[in-house]
């Protein structure tokens, strides 16, 4: 099963009066329905419908497991697509979501269950499972993939242990945005970008390891054929046309369906700038594009991953914490009868000391704490550090930390691709965090380039467009983003370089 590209297409801006193609995003906190008004230069966004994602915990024999309320998700999604096509005719639909997690299908293609959710207790030993079988050396070797206990491959590794029934009764593995596709459709394929999120792809054939998966006893037989960023899934189901009021006739298409991946296909990079990316959210993602992977003993070592990109790229990248680390402060916070906006926490976290502790963001105690804020001081204390005694000392102790792991993780960067970077590019949800985007700009002593907000989106709706043949390629995506977008420039203060260089020789002690 490999990956097959799409034929060249041409780049004709007079035929495209305008077309409104659809884009589902599901992020980890909450989803949207976005409608891309595309006119052959620029793209302006839509939001039709924004909904929550809350997953659920879910009580069992076995202690409970933590889920992904998919049919709530379905009925959100359903709601939205009814709205974008009451004022305007769609031309394409597709979906992207975060990465890893999936769903399994009995031989009617009915689902097995809620798909499991990624930060769920049961996946902590796959990772030890699997090197029993297989050395970690070599799994990276083949997949190019940094460990984290919840890639799916570690997670079907904890299922067959844990629950061989399922595993056995299932005939079809999607992702998330492959069950979504499925249900819009009727066809089965594994997009590639969010395949590649799996740690079961071959990093160089591009192609799934069926001899790794063999050795690890993860049934083959549950892949899909993969199918290209760009390319066509099929069409609206009939029924499901009329229950929208759709037409049957519109195409579903993948967009890069790995969330991240159609953010950076929308990162609006100019010829030859030498720039990293850092896909900002719950989860940050800092990386270079390539033509081929990096999988050298040092990348290994570095816990750096080599996923699958738009017209064959690849996103080599690393993941970090991300803003989950504020968005688990304000949880708690909540939980007390605190409701505290973000904006109020960013300007706490300003008004608190610039000297204050700092932590590894990626340590494993902050992955799902009960508390974000005990979870901050239990750490700060166990090195020797005065803990955060307010809300906004929390906060800033989270944003130094990040700010200095992308240093730290640029530096690796930098390190690892012979290039020296001149900039970094910052696209979400994230760079509404103007705070943070200038303290990284101090803390890397480069400009930071912010924007667009809505990259995924833009991603999502322009690489559609290019599956109909209305864009070339990449490169015209990224111009039609400039055309667009605003984006805004952080410089580095020259004043604040001694205090970051001081702040991240104590955080040298603590990366990993």
């Amino acid at each position: 099963m490999r990956l097959t590209l799409r034929s060249t297409l041409f780049w004709n801006r007079e035929k495209v009066a305008q077309l409104s193609f659809c884009g589902i995003d599901l992020g980890a906190e909450s989803g949207r329905v976005v409608l891309g008004h595309f006119d052959g230069a620029k793209i302006s966004l839509e939001v039709a419908h924004r909904f929550p994602n809350l997953p659920a915990f879910v009580p069992n024999a076995a202690g409970g497991q933590l889920q992904w309320d998919v049919l709530r998700l379905w009925n959100d999604i359903s709601d939205g697509l009814r709205i974008a096509a009451r004022n305007s005719q769609i031309a394409g639909i597709g979906v992207d979501t975060w990465g890893v997690d999936f769903g399994l299908l009995d031989e009617r293609g009915a689902l097995l269950g809620n798909p499991t959710h990624y930060r769920d207790e049961r996946h902590a030993l796959g990772i030890e499972r699997a090197a029993k079988t297989v050395s970690k050396s070599e799994i990276y070797a083949r997949t190019g993939l940094q460990f984290m206990p919840f890639n799916t491959l570690f997670q079907l590794v904890s299922l067959r242990e844990q629950d061989p029934q399922t595993l056995e009764r299932a005939k079809s593995l999607l992702f998330m945005p492959d069950l979504l596709h499925f249900w819009l459709s009727g066809e089965k394929k594994n997009e590639y970008s969010i395949a590649s999120t799996s740690q079961m792809l071959d990093a160089k054939t591009r192609s799934w390891d069926e001899e790794l998966l063999r050795k690890l006893g993860i049934p083959t037989g549950i892949l899909c054929d993969i199918a290209a960023p760009g390319s066509k899934i099929g069409t609206l189901r009939a029924d499901l046309g009329k229950r929208l009021g759709i037409n049957a006739k519109t195409p579903i298409l993948a967009p890069a369906s790995h969330d991240t991946a159609s953010a950076i296909a929308a990162v609006p990079f100019a010829n030859h700038e030498k720039s990293a990316y850092l896909s900002s959210g719950t989860w940050s993602l800092m990386g270079l594009e390539l033509a081929q992977p990096l999988l050298s003993e040092r990348t290994f070592e570095l816990g750096f991953t080599n996923e699958g990109g738009v017209s064959n790229t690849i996103r080599f990248l690393k993941n970090i914490a991300g803003l989950w680390l504020v968005q688990e402060i304000r949880r708690a916070c909540a939980r007390e009868g605190r409701d505290i906006g973000y904006a109020e926490l960013t300007q706490a976290a300003r008004e608190a000391s610039e000297n204050g502790p700092i932590f590894e963001p990626d340590d494993a105690r902050f992955s799902a704490p009960l508390d974000m804020r005990e979870a901050i001081a239990s750490y700060c204390r166990e090195t020797g550090q005065n803990a955060p005694q307010t809300v906004g000392e929390s906060v800033r102790a989270a944003l130094d930390s990040l700010a200095l792991k992308y240093r730290w993780t640029f530096e690796r960067l930098e390190e690892v691709s012979g290039q020296s970077l001149e900039t970094l590019h910052i696209v979400g949800g994230g760079t509404q965090n103007e705070f943070l985007s200038q303290i990284t700009a101090d803390c890397l002593g480069k400009p930071v380039i912010c924007g667009p907000v809505e990259a995924t989106a833009a991603g999502n709706c322009l690489i559609q467009a290019m599956a109909l043949g209305e864009i070339h390629d990449l490169a015209q995506i990224r111009e039609v983003v400039r055309n667009s977008f605003e984006t805004k420039i952080f410089t580095p203060n020259p004043a604040q370089k001694a205090a970051w260089d001081e702040k991240f020789g104590r955080f040298l002690g603590f990366a990993r």
